[in-house]
């Protein structure tokens, strides 16, 4: 399972740099001649570079409106301006575009034209970070592989937003003003191969419901969460990456076995109300557990197997694969227990 979900990140990432290598290599070889015709066809508010012809940067110009985009443009940078609305008619021609970074402007739900981004039918990438939204855009194009709205004023997710979006494997919604009450038990239902989702900054108070089961990253920092429910993330088996940190989890809003799952490689804790180490599973590999209210640290009790069986298997054997422990901002008094050592062999950095 933990091999299935390296194979998949290392997947995305092969994907990602051969397109962008193919497409850099078309660039490279175009025609000088042809250099002009793109110069001309540039808006003035605009910058073409003749090295990146499917490219066209607007961003930090003190635009107000979208200017009309090249049919050639793939990649379309808006950031940093002042943009309020976002209509059809600049985008008529653009068929082709894989990425609009519109982050840091000023639009509003009611300033996007409806069925304006539905339309762009080979969106990859759309960026609306740090604007006026108060709710996700709906329709959104089912091409779409990563949505990024962190920093908005996003309450809302309209009902099956999400629904056909099935090749979205990114989800960005941290630092917004989501309650429990905006994630339902279907609001993500068809994002059957998300990857990554941050929800984290929000005023959540609960787990929330029905995360895709193919989630390897789930980032919930900085929420009012106090209660792990119990089986949780039986239902997400193969989340890698947990981030809890600057929340309320206390030891008793934590099942007993809770973060004792095979699939979790980093697990970030700090900044809670803990007084001790829950169970952990043997496959874990970094534990974020600084800032709590921890005092003491047993390492035969905390071992996930036991010390006299590992000495049997020795080094080869099922050992726990802990690297590193931050403790750091408790009520631990060092030094470090001879049976921490003992147990976590493969330790390379503790924190105290």
């Amino acid at each position: 399972m933990i091999l299935k979900a390296y194979t998949s990140l290392l997947l995305l990432f092969l994907v990602n740099f051969v397109w962008t290598r193919t497409v850099r290599q078309v660039y490279d070889d175009l025609d000088p001649d042809h250099w002009s015709h793109y110069t001309s066809e540039c808006p003035q508010e605009c910058f073409c570079p003749p090295s990146f012809p499917n490219a066209l940067y607007c961003d930090n110009k003190g635009l107000k409106e979208i200017p009309p985009i090249p049919a050639r443009i793939w990649y379309l940078y808006l950031q940093n301006n002042q943009i309020e609305t976002l209509p059809e008619k600049p985008f008529v021609n653009a068929t082709h575009l894989r990425w609009i970074n519109l982050n840091k402007n000023k639009i509003t739900n009611n300033g996007i034209e409806s069925g304006v981004l539905s339309k762009m039918k080979r969106l990859l990438y759309l960026f609306l970070e740090e604007n006026e939204l108060e709710e996700v855009p709906a329709p959104l194009p089912v091409s779409l592989e990563q949505l990024r709205l962190a920093r908005n004023k996003i309450s809302r997710i309209p009902e099956g937003v999400f629904s056909h979006l099935e090749n979205l494997t990114m989800l960005d919604l941290h630092q917004n003003s989501l309650l429990d009450s905006a994630l339902q038990s279907d609001t993500f239902q068809g994002l059957n191969n998300l990857m990554q989702l941050n929800i984290a900054k929000n005023s959540l108070k609960k787990m929330p419901l029905s995360i895709p089961a193919n989630t390897l990253q789930l980032f919930l920092d900085n929420n009012s969460i106090e209660v792990i429910p119990e089986n949780y993330f039986s239902a997400i088996p193969k989340v890698t990456f947990l981030r809890l940190n600057y929340n309320k989890l206390s030891d008793d809003g934590i099942p007993s076995n809770g973060f004792n799952v095979s699939s979790i490689l980093d697990l970030q804790l700090s900044h809670n109300q803990l007084t001790k180490i829950p169970p952990i599973n043997a496959h874990l590999e970094h534990l974020h557990l600084d800032h709590n209210k921890i005092k003491s640290v047993n390492g035969t009790q905390i071992c996930p197997v036991s010390i006299a069986l590992e000495e049997d298997y020795g080094y080869y054997g099922n050992i726990p694969r802990l690297r590193y422990l931050r403790l750091d901002g408790n009520e631990i008094q060092p030094p470090i227990p001879l049976d921490i050592m003992i147990c976590f062999r493969l330790l390379q950095a503790v924190v105290i």
